[in-house]
């Protein structure tokens, strides 16, 4: 019998039931275990995505390798725990690891070069100016290690005491004069020494030009004959007056952030950096920053920040990064389909430049350095140079200059001279044609006031640039004066046995209307775009960064450069820009800041006269 049930397919409804509930029993099981083998790949991956994620984790990102990321690419990393990673979107200012071989840049004289080289420069242009003529001006911006420093004149100036008290008043408390000047000095290592408003101890080296050429003496003889002071220091006591320029140069070399800062760092194991890496977009979660999307070689790649991403881009770069990355004005975001993550109507507002013209005289005597730029020449000055960084290749030549006011009232200086014994036209991109010298004059202080906006959600497109130049009676009229004082400057007899006709304006420019004409067509930028990321108090609707640096309405992010200023300096913007990062580094490290009272500053004996 019991072969018979084991030879025969019989199937009792208890056993089809059975079998039912073991399939059924299996298939859960089954069932189950997928689910945890699905739930532990998805820890496993999501485990693997954090670790990914830590290892391509720092403390700190800073976006920009110029005057700002250098300085605190450096200083953060002097805390051998904290790790940073600094992007450049252009490349390294050395060429197997040599200056030499990047002459164009190191070499104070040829700075012309890379004003004109797309390869090291933004290479930005404005809107077409409807004060000028309806012209669009070139805005070069530095696009290399050392930023705009690897670019600029090397002219090394603070502007004035009362600019840094004019911040605190505008909302940015603690960056008054008192807590800036000791900044300065802790960035610097001046020639000379230092003293009560010179630093001996920075990276930042700065010295006097060692030409003495009989122009810049002659110039300098000429403004004191027109009742202008001589000022031994226009960064120290006082500003107003005529004197010899501080430079970023060296030991005959341009002295750019890139290295005074960067190259003493970079051998340091918590510093990475990457250079020809363009970041896209800042990352959120909600409203805390947590990294950057980059491109390098083509690929799209994130960089994740467990404590700060710092915008050091600059005044162009930072508030478009910004915008990108949905802070802005919601409206004008809204329009290109950028998600909005902070409504910050002050970003890419409030920008401000100074304009300048440039007045020339023809030299009666062969002694400008229009010969120094014949071909033969060139190559001698650049072999001088290479061999050993001396002769007229180790000067970028804008050694004397001033600062003083445009009428009676006027409180501090906001008119700045640059005394240069050569022709320059059109940025150096077109060749001296004659024997002259020239300053170029502009004002310090102009009440017009731009804006810059995205043209599209593309990165790479330059945004919308609207310096709206020459749009008040005020800086028309302030350019006017520039003109008629300087004419007057170079009418002194000191300047007489040189002098030839005047070649721009030319004498034919007299009255108020030919000098008006003359100033839409010749002026141009002084490379100082500045103001568009404004420090300010969280209740300012204007402002974009309180004066912690941080970016209001967000966490985790800061913008340290030229773009935080609340207004203008009057003056060059490289040494204020060193100034701020130096000052933030401090801030982000949690230090308290730095500070020196009651130290001098000059004021006129009376606002009466302009002299």
């Amino acid at each position: 019998m019991s072969y018979l049930i084991k030879g025969v397919k019989w199937c009792s409804p208890v056993s089809q039931m059975g079998k039912v509930t073991g399939s059924l029993f299996k298939a859960h099981t089954l069932k189950n275990i997928l689910g945890i083998n699905e739930q532990q790949l998805k820890i496993s991956r999501a485990s693997s995505q954090l670790s990914s994620e830590k290892a391509n984790s720092y403390n700190y990102v800073i976006v920009g390798a110029g005057s700002a990321g250098c300085v605190l690419a450096n200083r953060l990393t002097e805390d051998p725990l904290s790790t940073v990673l600094l992007l450049e979107a252009g490349p390294k200012d050395t060429l197997l690891g040599s200056k030499r071989l990047m002459w164009k840049i190191h070499m104070p004289a040829a700075l012309t070069y890379n004003l004109c080289d797309e390869k090291y420069n933004w290479y930005y242009h404005t809107t077409s100016q409807k004060h000028m003529d309806n012209r669009v001006m070139y805005w070069p911006r530095g696009r290399v290690w050392g930023g705009s420093s690897s670019l600029n004149a090397m002219v090394y100036i603070r502007g004035h005491a009362e600019d840094y008290n004019r911040w605190s008043r505008e909302g940015a408390t603690g960056w008054d004069y008192e807590h800036c000047l000791p900044y300065f000095k802790k960035a610097q290592t001046h020639e000379l020494g230092p003293n009560q408003y010179r630093g001996g101890n920075g990276p930042l080296h700065v010295s006097r030009g060692k030409t003495n050429h009989p122009l810049h003496q002659a110039f300098l003889e000429a403004t004191q004959q027109a009742g202008y002071p001589f000022t031994d220091d226009m960064n120290g006591f006082q500003q107003e007056g005529f004197g010899w320029m501080d430079m970023t140069i060296h030991q005959g070399q341009r002295w750019s952030t890139a290295s005074a800062y960067l190259r003493p760092a970079i051998s340091r194991p918590n510093l990475s950096v990457a250079e020809k890496t363009l970041v896209t977009k800042i990352l959120f979660q909600g409203t805390k920053c947590i990294g950057v999307e980059y491109v390098k070689n083509g690929q799209t790649k994130k960089v994740f920040a467990n404590k700060e991403v710092i915008l050091s881009g600059g005044a162009i770069n930072s508030p478009q990064l910004l915008m990108l990355s949905g802070i802005g004005n919601a409206d004008d975001l809204k329009k290109l389909g950028i998600p909005v993550v902070c409504h910050l109507p002050g970003v890419g507002q409030n920008l401000q430049d100074h304009l300048e013209v440039y007045v020339q005289q023809k030299c009666t005597k062969p002694i400008t350095l229009y010969s120094a730029q014949k071909p033969l020449n060139m190559m001698r000055i650049g072999l001088e140079w290479l061999w050993k960084f001396t002769g007229q290749g180790a000067t970028a030549h804008l050694e004397s200059g001033g600062f003083i006011r445009s009428e009676p009232g006027v409180p501090h200086p906001d008119i700045q001279f640059h005394f240069l014994p050569s022709q320059v036209i059109d940025h150096g991109r077109v060749a001296s044609t004659m024997e002259a010298y020239q300053v170029h004059v502009g004002p310090m202080r102009s009440t017009s006031v731009g804006w810059l906006k995205l043209k599209s959600t593309n990165p790479n497109d330059h945004p919308i640039i609207e310096p709206n130049y020459l749009s008040t009676e005020r800086d028309i009229w302030e350019f006017r004066q520039c003109v008629k004082l300087t004419r007057e400057i170079f009418a002194q007899k000191a300047l007489e046995k040189f002098c030839g006709p005047e070649i721009q304006p030319g004498s034919h420019v007299q009255s108020d209307k030919e000098i008006d004409a003359f100033i839409r067509q010749k002026a141009d930028s002084a490379y100082h775009p500045s103001c568009t990321c404004k420090m300010g108090q969280p209740s300012d609707s204007t402002a974009v960064v309180d004066p912690q640096t941080k970016v209001i309405g967000v966490q985790n992010l800061r913008v340290v450069d030229a773009s935080i200023m609340p207004s203008v300096v009057s003056g060059n913007l490289n040494a204020p820009t060193i100034m701020i990062a130096e000052k933030a580094a401090d801030i982000i490290k949690g230090l308290p800041s730095l500070q020196e009272k009651n130290v001098p500053v000059y004021k006129p004996e009376n606002l009466e006269s302009q002299r």
